[in-house]
């Protein structure tokens, strides 16, 4: 086979793993069988060692289309031709409905009879580890993984299954209205024996249809652009962990930033950041389960650390903080882009801005879901004494900079807005607040103002000094530090159009004059800037304008509505696949711009 474009991907899910499925019927893509477990299936990643499960016809010439069964994460692929139309459905039975790890996957004859090919590959431990195969009976196979792990698959088929060599390749052919079902299940435990395939594919996919319209239901989103942001919703629950309340930031490692660069990481962590914006996104629609599960989560962590500990930017999705970057030498990477990596070394920078956005997604939890307990703040306020000591310390920043630290702007944004929303939770809680909090707002702010304003480019600035502007600093007006509509916010505003944004799409910095960030890779622009921009165009007023380039950027979606974390120069999608961040952009940006559109007609 040859790579596929990331964009040609779809995702399904379980709430503890997913799956990335083709348009061509390859399943190229899961860890399993967690976020975080060793890849089975990483053909997206080497395309001859990194292992896939295909189920595809053998049409002479075919059309693809996919699509989601309405608000739901349960995806059809439908293969179509003058000699047949065939189609496969491809879901996870939800850890809520089903204490079972399974992947399904029933194939229809929708017309005409279609001989369909299988090929179930998996490549165990990120395709280090060699794996033997058992066949049970016809119908049932094996695979297990001769290493430490020990994992063991089972692949359960109604119609025969044939090994050749430490695979399953084989062929069967389907009439008009006739199925054949698969499950990939994880081996932890004996499955009911006898149980009858048909019935609990069928079982499993009416419920879990049901569980994905209910969960979507309960959403109070019903502005314009429904669809997109449902789409997005159902994104950030399919990226959130049953188990433990954590938010992946993406399900993949090493998709790559620029195609033959070395900017290939790791995101299946929950990075402070993301997750707390994907808490404001979820409550703004409605979610305050999630939000409650995320705060018990954090509240976790909190409380584990130790007195003298800062907190990380980044941790496991149970709530672990190390996680060393290593290098598999022997994946090529998509498009032979090197290196290919597991774990990310970032947990280790200092990045004072998840401060920020931590405190704001507990102000938030606090103000619209459960109250928080009196541990928890009194574990918080031991975050914000050493936020007091360290905030003006140079650090890696958002960008996670690998050339050194600076004084950068958002960073000194966010420990502001660390300040004042503890300010606004001691306040509307009657907890007891420090002085010295209010002293650090107030001199952050001054700081802001006097150190980051340019007053010859009229626009603050990447950090003091620095010959560019940021897309991050599009934050501003929406954590509520500056008016929207302040001059020197428009004017700043103004810069950021001028030097980073190309139509709808906006780069994160100019790389020839911004801070080092250790990689020498030109890099596509990011999608969750853009949405930003956005949502600073409608909230300053420009909502017509706004609204142009919203629509602009949904056509940049793939064909299911997801986005990968930056788009290349043809609009390809770069980055790890689906982007929690780029979707709660979307939400976020598309709930204000209804609303301000909504003004703007009365």
């Amino acid at each position: 086979m040859s790579y596929q474009p990331i964009e040609n991907y779809g995702i399904i899910g379980d709430l503890n793993t997913v799956a990335l499925v083709c348009l061509n019927g390859s399943i190229d893509f899961m860890c399993f069988p967690n976020f975080d477990s060793p890849s089975v299936f990483a053909a997206l990643l080497d395309d001859e060692k990194g292992g896939c499960f295909q189920i595809e016809p053998l049409f002479k010439e075919r059309k693809t289309k996919q699509l989601y069964l309405p608000d739901t994460n349960v995806l059809l692929t439908r293969f179509l031709s003058p000699e047949g139309v065939g189609e496969i459905t491809d879901f996870m039975p939800v850890e809520e409905l089903f204490s079972g790890k399974e992947l399904v996957r029933r194939v229809t004859t929708i017309r005409g009879e279609v001989k369909y090919q299988i090929k179930c590959m998996p490549r165990f431990n990120y395709g280090r580890s060699e794996h033997t195969v058992e066949q049970v009976s016809d119908q049932e196979v094996l695979f297990a993984s001769k290493d430490e792990n020990a994992t063991v698959l089972r692949l359960l088929s109604s119609v025969p299954l044939q090994v050749i060599g430490t695979d399953v390749l084989t062929e069967f052919t389907l009439g008009q209205g006739q199925t054949a079902d698969f499950i990939l299940e994880h081996v932890d435990q004996e499955h009911a024996k006898g149980r009858d395939l048909e019935a609990f594919v069928t079982q499993s996919l009416f419920e879990t249809v049901n569980y994905w319209k209910n969960w979507i239901a309960q959403s109070t989103y019903t502005g314009r652009w429904l669809d997109m942001v449902n789409r997005s919703a159902l994104v950030l629950k399919l990226l959130t962990s049953h188990k433990h309340g954590s938010i992946v930031a993406s399900p993949t490692f090493s998709l790559p930033e620029s195609i033959g660069g070395a900017r290939n990481f790791d995101y299946r962590f929950t990075w402070i950041r993301d997750a707390s914006f994907s808490m404001y996104a979820l409550i703004r629609l409605g979610y305050t389960k999630e939000a409650g599960n995320f705060m018990h989560w954090v509240e976790a962590v909190c409380q584990d650390m130790k007195a003298e500990d800062r907190l990380g930017i980044m941790y496991s999705l149970d709530g672990h903080r190390q996680l060393e970057e290593k290098e598999l030498p022997h994946l090529e990477g998509y498009l032979k882009s090197s290196p290919v990596r597991i774990g990310n070394d970032a947990y280790g920078q200092l990045q004072l801005d998840i401060y920020g956005e931590l405190l704001d997604s507990v102000y938030l939890s606090d103000k619209y879901g459960d109250p928080i307990s009196y541990d928890f703040w009194k574990s918080l306020e031991k975050h914000l004494d050493w936020l007091t000591r360290n905030w003006n310390q140079p650090d890696e920043g958002i960008w996670e900079v690998r050339g050194g630290r600076k004084d950068f702007l958002y960073s000194r944004l966010l420990c502001w807005v660390a300040f004042d929303r503890a300010i606004r939770i001691g306040t509307s809680r009657s907890f007891p607040l420090k002085q010295e909090w209010r002293t650090e707002r107030d001199k952050i702010f001054n700081s802001i103002f006097t150190d980051f304003w340019d007053e010859e480019k009229q626009a603050f600035m990447q950090f003091p000094g620095s010959q560019t502007v940021d897309a991050s600093t599009l934050l501003m007006p929406l954590v509520r530090f500056i008016s929207p509509k302040d001059p020197r916010w428009l004017s700043t505003l103004k810069r950021i159009e001028e030097e980073l944004v190309s139509d709808s799409l906006v780069y994160r910095y100019r790389q020839d004059v911004a801070a080092p960030d250790g990689f020498m890779s030109h890099e596509g622009t990011f999608s969750m800037c853009s949405f930003w921009y956005v949502e600073c165009l409608s909230r300053s007023g420009q909502v017509e304008k706004a609204r142009f380039y919203f629509e602009k950027m949904l056509g940049y979606a793939n064909h299911l509505g997801l986005y990968a974390e930056q788009l290349g120069f043809q609009g390809e999608h770069l980055g790890n696949f689906p982007q929690a961040f780029t979707h709660l952009g979307l939400i976020s940006a598309a709930y204000n711009l209804d609303r301000q559109l909504n003004k703007h007609r009365t």
